[in-house]
């Protein structure tokens, strides 16, 4: 049976325990033994909690995903209220296998009668074989020996892949016949899906999760098929799919805020290229002693003999001949003659101090030697001036940046109306374009407004495309969760063979926060991301800062923590008990609450913005924060209390209060 693949997920009955101690998930290891004795290769383990959505999710992700080509569960198919296992994977098969389930129970009964009282089932689930076995080890050996025996289960997966079975005869004729099904006694090591042992995420296949958007109203999904994903493996996928944009080689001006250096900058020539002055004076030589001197007061490359200084300005350069610069302050006018041009002149000079060599003077190659690297690849170019300020010092007119995306935004529904004026049938304002497309442009990016799209795939599907032509990036709000009218993901993995890496966020707003990568073979980049953000204005710009801006950080070259908005922690301060009570209570969600930050004597404090509906775009008004409430646990507090600190995600300036 080499080459099958297997996956084990350890289900309802015995997951409350074993999902917080896996030791005590005895039958997982045991399945794993047995098939792995018989050549098997087990690609994935988990253990879930005693739910039938988290069981449905795992199920869903590795079939759906063609991850395995057989998946067993253990535990949860008997009479007890909790056992759910049969009730999660029954509404995913396609195919039922009854014979299977007779095999099953058969092979239990002849040793008790008390496997009546399991439920078994077993089916396919697109190419892969779904068995559902008892959650006892005895009865695991039990049901898998029969499983084995005269090679019923290889030949099963044999034909599922679409084989004739002609190899599983071939190996049946040849093996030996008394091919042991007991477990190995060694250990294993096992790879845990259950949130206690965090692993990389990994990138989805494009096999369509959502439903094909041809199909009858009625037939369309009820539950999303998208498993549940942490904010924190979200960004993580996000990161590891999106490539940063090429470089380019871009003239050097105020458009380049925001961009990435791409290369070192390199200095070609030494600066100051001659020695120049650091005040306002005049050049002479060290040896000259206090007294009355002719001024030169035009710049002249060398100091003529004799009684003779010359005017300089600072950074002007100092004339050969000259080591030393005295200041305006520390000489006297004695003499003065009319110009050419009419004017009053200096003719003479007392100076009233013999200056040291090298005074006031900045010498040749003092700030920059030739080969001085004077900035690094991959720093940023800052709107504060001082990068654009260094590359002009060493006389740059070009340099190789990282460009920033052009970001393509859209809103979808029927009932949205344009503010201005395009769109006069819709009910409600677009909200969400016009916050967005000021938030991305004061961060410095190109916006191309695509506009409202309308609630049917043909519209859908041709302003993805004119997006996905003309943009390194697409955001649309709205049509993300389950309605008839949400066309996103089906328009993205139906009709634009797109990968949708995550369809929901464990995050409050943001749940239906969807992220995915469409091929765009021949176009501007080999792909470009698209982020489906929800249509709630304050889920779209709360998700919009916490998901979309570490994209387009990537995108343009930013680099670990780098591409993630500042983080800071900050005090709760004392707000009126109700509101405290309202605004602050912990949802079973981690939940990015909006807030107002105040830099004040004491340290940073937040000040809620009030209500937090996802709805209410008011709550975002003025708010330069986000604070990070941690989701609820069943042994944890409800609420966060006045004057502990949290870590705040910084999106605005901080405000000051002294």
């Amino acid at each position: 049976m080499s080459g099958i693949r297997v996956g084990i997920l350890t289900g309802t009955l015995v997951s409350d325990t074993a999902s917080r101690d896996h030791t005590a998930d005895k039958s997982g290891p045991t399945i794993k033994a047995i098939l792995e004795d018989q050549r098997l290769e087990c690609k994935e383990y988990a253990i879930v909690p005693d739910e039938e959505d988290e069981v449905r999710r795992v199920v869903q992700d590795w079939c759906q995903g063609a991850v395995v080509d057989l998946l067993v569960t253990t535990g949860g198919t008997g009479f007890g209220t909790r056992d759910r296992t049969p009730e999660a994977i029954t509404p995913l098969l396609e195919r039922e296998a009854p014979g299977l389930v007779h095999l099953i129970l058969s092979s239990s009964l002849k040793r008790t009668p008390f496997a009546a009282l399991s439920r078994p089932i077993a089916g396919t689930i697109k190419d892969t074989l779904v068995l559902t076995l008892p959650g006892s080890v005895k009865a695991v050996r039990e049901n898998l020996e029969a499983l084995i025996a005269n090679g019923v289960l290889a030949h099963a997966v044999d034909l599922i892949r679409g084989g004739s079975g002609s190899d599983v005869h071939t190996q049946l004729s040849s093996s030996s016949s008394g091919s042991s099904t007991q477990p190995a006694h060694h250990h294993h090591h096992h790879h845990h899906h259950d949130g206690h042992a965090h692993s990389i995420p990994r990138t989805r296949t494009n096999n369509p999760l959502s439903a094909d958007p041809s199909s009858n109203v009625p037939a369309r999904q009820r539950v999303s098929p998208y498993p549940m994903v942490s904010v924190k493996d979200a960004l993580v996928l996000i990161l590891q799919e999106i490539q940063t944009l090429k470089p380019q080689e871009l003239p050097v001006n105020s458009n380049l805020r925001g961009c990435v250096l791409a290369e070192d900058v390199i200095a070609i020539s030494q600066i100051p290229p001659t020695p120049t002055s650091n005040v306002d004076g005049y050049a002479l030589r060290s040896t000259n002693e206090p007294g009355v001197y002719d001024v030169l007061t035009e710049y002249s490359e060398v100091l003529p003999e004799g009684n003779v200084i010359c005017r300089v300005n600072t950074g002007g350069a100092i004339p050969q001949g000259a080591d030393a610069v005295i200041m305006v302050e520390d000489t006297q006018v004695h003499s003065t003659e009319i110009d050419s041009a009419g004017q009053q002149e200096e003719k003479q000079v007392r100076t009233l101090a013999q200056i040291p060599p090298g005074e006031n003077v900045r010498q040749s190659g003092s700030d920059v030697r030739v080969g001085d690297i004077v900035m690094e690849k991959g720093q940023v170019i800052a709107g504060a001036g001082g990068e654009i300020g260094t590359l002009a010092f060493v006389g740059r007119t070009k340099v190789n940046v990282h460009p920033k995306p052009v970001v393509g935004l859209l809103s979808t529904g029927n009932e949205l109306r344009d503010l201005n004026g395009t769109n006069t049938h819709g009910t409600t304002w677009d909200t969400n374009r016009p916050s967005l497309q000021v938030a991305l442009e004061a961060m410095g990016y190109e916006v191309v407004d695509l506009g409202i799209v309308p609630d049917d795939l043909t519209s859908h599907v041709k302003a993805l495309q004119q997006g996905l032509s003309s943009t390194d990036i697409l955001i649309t709000t709205g049509g993300t969760s389950m309605g008839t009218s949400d066309l996103l993901k089906p328009a993205i993995e139906h009709s634009l063979n797109g990968t949708v890496h995550f369809g929901r966020v464990n995050v409050k707003p943001g749940k239906p926060t969807t992220f995915a990568m469409v091929p765009t073979p021949g176009g501007r980049n080999e792909s470009v991301p698209v982020f489906a953000l929800p249509g709630n204005p304050a889920s779209a710009l709360v998700t919009f800062n916490v998901f979309v801006v570490p994209a387009l950080r990537k995108l343009g070259g930013y680099t670990g923590e780098r591409c993630h908005l500042p983080r800071i922690r900050v005090k709760v301060i004392d707000l009126p008990l109700p509101l405290l009570q309202d605004q602050m209570r912990l949802d079973p969600r981690p939940e990015y609450h909006r807030v107002v930050i105040v830099s004040e004597h004491e340290g940073l404090k937040a000040y809620s913005t009030g209500g937090q509906r996802s709805s209410r775009v008011a709550s975002l008004a003025g708010a330069n924060g986000l604070v990070a409430l941690p989701q609820k646990r069943d042994d944890g507090p409800a609420l966060l209390d006045v004057g502990e600190m949290a870590e705040a995600v910084l999106i605005g300036e901080l405000h000051m209060r002294f």
